[in-house]
C-alpha cells in the first residue's frame, strides 16, 4: 500500500488539476460552495463562470445569509437543481459565518450529505477521512474488482486505503484519476499509475455498469406578454422550477405561435412552444426587460428570451 500511495501521489503531482481555484484555498465557505456547484455541473463551467461570479456577489457566508433568497436564486440561474441554492442559503443563515469543523455536525445542515461533509473536512481541514464521489467510487470498484458493490462497501474500502500522512492529496488524486483516466467508458488503463495492482483492469466496465436512464418527455406551452417594455412572469408552483420566475402557461392558439425549442432538465426532456399574449388573467410579476437577466429566472426562461431576441 505504501508503494501505491507513493505512485498515486507522484502521478497527482505531475498530472493533477492543481489550477482549480477551490484547491488553492483553505476557506471552508469557498470549498463548500464549489462542492455544491460541482454536484451537477461540469468543472469548466463552475470554474470559469458560476464560482467566481457567485463569490463576487456573496464573498462570505455572512453576506450570503443576509441576502434574499430571490437574489441567491438569480445568481444561481442557469446552474439548475435550484434546491442546491436554497439549501446553501438556508445553511448560511443557520451557521452565520462559521461552518462546523466536524463531519457529524455538517451532516445536520440542509443539503449536506456524507460526500459534501467529508469533502469539507478533508479538503478544507486536512482531516484524515475518505472522500467518495462518483469518480472515486469508480476507481475503487475497478481497483478491487467489486461487483455490484453497495455504497457502504465502497466507503469501507476507501477508509482502508487512505493515506494517513496526506489524506487531502490522496483523495484529490483518486478524484482526478477517475475524472481523467479511469473513465466510465473506454478507460485509459495504459496511462493509469495503478494499473499494475488493479484487479479489474481487464474487464473495467463490468464493475461500473449502470442502469439506462429513463426520461420523461413533456410538451409545454408558454405565453409571451410584453407591455411597456416589461414582460409578465409568474413564480413557479411546480417542483421543476419551484420559487423561480417562469413564463405563464397558456392554451396553445396556432395563430399566436412564435417558435419552439428543446430543453433538458434532470429527468425531463421538454418540447417548449411559445405564443404571444395580448392580455392575461391572473397574478403576474412584471420584470423590466433591461433587468431580465438579474431576476431569479430558470434556464428554460432564459432560453425562451434568447429565442425572442
Amino acid at each position: 500500500m505504501k508503494t501505491i500511495h507513493k505512485t498515486l501521489l507522484a502521478w497527482y503531482d505531475a498530472k493533477g488539476r492543481h489550477q482549480l481555484p477551490w484547491r488553492n484555498t483553505d476557506n471552508l465557505y469557498h470549498i463548500y460552495l464549489s462542492e455544491i456547484m460541482l454536484q451537477q455541473t461540469q468543472v469548466n463551467r463552475v470554474r470559469d463562470e458560476y464560482y467566481p461570479q457567485f463569490l463576487e456577489k456573496f464573498p462570505s457566508l455572512e453576506t450570503l445569509a443576509n441576502a434574499t433568497l430571490e437574489d441567491v436564486l438569480a445568481s444561481w440561474s442557469g446552474l439548475g437543481y435550484y434546491r442546491r441554492a436554497k439549501n446553501l442559503h438556508a445553511t448560511a443563515q443557520l451557521v452565520k459565518n462559521n461552518l462546523p469543523h466536524k463531519e457529524l455536525e455538517l451532516l445536520k445542515l440542509p443539503g449536506i450529505g456524507r460526500y459534501t461533509a467529508s469533502a469539507i473536512c478533508c479538503f478544507g481541514l486536512s482531516q484524515n477521512i475518505p472522500v467518495v464521489d462518483t469518480n472515486i467510487s469508480r476507481v475503487i470498484k475497478r481497483f478491487f474488482a467489486l461487483v455490484d458493490a453497495k455504497d457502504k462497501e465502497v466507503w469501507d474500502k476507501a477508509t482502508t486505503i487512505i493515506n494517513q500522512k496526506k489524506p487531502r492529496d490522496h483523495n484529490l488524486a483518486l478524484m482526478d484519476l477517475g475524472s481523467l483516466i479511469c473513465l466510465p467508458k473506454n478507460p485509459k488503463c495504459t496511462e493509469c499509475p495503478l494499473q499494475e495492482n488493479c484487479l479489474g483492469k481487464d474487464e473495467a466496465e463490468m464493475y461500473t455498469k449502470t442502469k439506462k436512464k429513463e426520461y420523461i418527455t413533456m410538451e409545454l406551452f408558454f405565453g409571451i406578454y410584453i407591455k411597456d417594455n416589461q414582460i409578465a412572469l409568474k413564480y413557479s408552483d411546480d417542483n421543476m422550477y419551484k420559487d423561480m420566475l417562469v413564463l405563464p402557461s397558456v392554451e396553445p392558439i396556432e395563430e399566436n405561435f412564435i417558435g419552439q425549442f428543446k430543453h433538458a432538465y434532470t429527468k425531463y426532456r421538454l418540447d417548449v412552444k411559445l405564443y404571444t399574449l395580448e392580455e392575461f388573467e391572473g397574478d403576474v410579476i412584471w420584470i423590466d426587460l433591461s433587468n431580465f437577466d438579474d431576476a431569479p429566472i430558470s434556464s428554460l426562461t432564459k432560453k425562451a428570451k434568447k429565442l425572442l431576441n
